[in-house]
């Protein structure tokens, strides 16, 4: 399905022609609106799942505490199909509900670029997950992120793997898309900081079926450590196994998805001791441990990066709106970018002028299929 950038102007103009005091229509209404586009079908429907849990979790608690300007908070969704014209789509429709008055957008940095420039058209805030540090420094004032960016996941990992395993002689695997190249570069130049040069730079493209051949490139390069970057979990499930089935089993220091539910699930014990940096770990701060009973009290799952930022996303966007005692789009960007030393699921939000919350990342290890908190690493550029 294809959404040209003509079809969604024709369909915002629409919205944008009406007049003004239709735009704050959310303020006027019986609900404060909330839309998030999150995929419902396509290979990351499950990890959607967990992104609505988390939205919807965060959702019930502000409303029970008495919402926003004294209103009751409304979700609207729609499915972006786990594609980039399919995010095009669903935040075209969200974004013609002029009574929405901010948004969740998605955790892959590709269908973020995607649906930027709509963003930017509409003029209202958007809390993302895209990890590519590009996102909020190319002149986008509606864009926030609600993970920590890969500028810094690149020089933890190569910190991590250099000074605490010791290791030198690097691969580096990641997805040729957007987020992929991006965290790849990332981590090279962590590496280069530390007077490291990779042995291998291996792309791979996004929904392969066959990793033989990536396998035997790293197998055949003499690294003795692994740094991966994949955007997809099912991907990530299906080369664990084949490393392991060709019999590498060097020790490997990978981006968030290596911890995903979704992914220990596909990969099992071939993710046994390996390390990653995530966002999320539930041992990280009071915080995260509250958040982590409560999901595990409201689903009977374990909670993992994909719910925990829409959980925080909503949490702010409430903050935000209620400091601001307004809807009006730049009054509540103002009031996120105020907002320091706020205590969220995902770690300590004090938000920069870029619109990115979070600076740091945690090490964890998976043990035995338990991922173990090792430590946090507030990161510096």
């Amino acid at each position: 399905m294809k959404l040209t950038r003509r079809d969604f102007s024709i369909g915002l103009a629409a919205g944008l022609a009406a007049p003004a005091f239709i735009r704050s229509a959310g303020a006027q209404g019986a609900t404060i609106k909330i839309g998030q586009v999150l995929p419902v079908t396509g290979s990351a429907a499950e990890q959607g799942k967990f992104a609505l849990n988390g939205a919807k979790l965060a959702m019930a608690a502000v409303n029970k505490a008495g919402g926003v300007l004294g209103k009751q908070l409304e979700l609207v969704t729609e499915d972006d199909q786990t594609t980039n014209p399919g995010v095009v789509l669903a935040f075209s429709k969200l974004a013609a509900q002029s009574d929405i008055v901010a948004f969740l957008g998605s955790i892959r940095s590709t269908q973020v670029h995607a649906m930027a420039p709509d963003v930017l058209k509409l003029g209202k805030p958007v809390a993302i997950g895209g990890t590519d540090p590009n996102l909020t420094h190319m002149g986008n004032k509606w864009l926030f992120r609600f993970r920590p960016n890969d500028s810094y996941s690149g020089s933890v990992i190569a910190d991590y793997g250099v000074n605490t395993l010791g290791k030198k002689k690097w691969a580096i695997l990641h997805s040729t898309d957007a987020f992929g190249t991006a965290g790849g570069k990332a981590l090279t130049e962590g590496l280069d900081k530390l007077g490291v040069k990779p042995v291998l730079d291996q792309g791979y493209a996004n929904q392969s079926q066959d990793f033989t051949p990536v396998v035997l490139a790293i197998k055949q390069s003499g690294a003795d450590v692994l740094g991966s970057y994949f955007t997809f979990e099912n991907d990530l499930g299906i080369f664990a196994r084949q490393l392991r089935q060709l019999g590498v089993n060097i020790p490997w220091v990978g981006s968030p998805s290596i911890v995903g539910v979704s992914s220990t699930r596909l990969a099992g014990p071939t993710l046994y001791g390996t390390y990653g940096v995530a966002d999320y770990a539930e041992d990280s701060s009071e915080a995260s441990k509250a958040y982590g009973k409560a999901y595990r009290d409201a689903y009977k799952l374990a909670p993992d990066n994909q719910s925990a930022w829409t959980y925080d996303a909503i949490n702010v966007l409430a903050k935000a709106m209620n400091t601001a005692k307004s809807t009006e789009p730049e009054k509540v960007r103002e009031a996120i970018l105020a907002i320091k030393k706020y205590a969220g699921a995902e770690g300590e939000y004090n938000f920069d002028a870029n619109g990115d919350g979070l600076h740091g990342y945690n090490i964890v290890k998976n043990d035995k299929g338990n991922i173990v908190f090792d430590k946090h690493i507030e990161a510096t550029k």
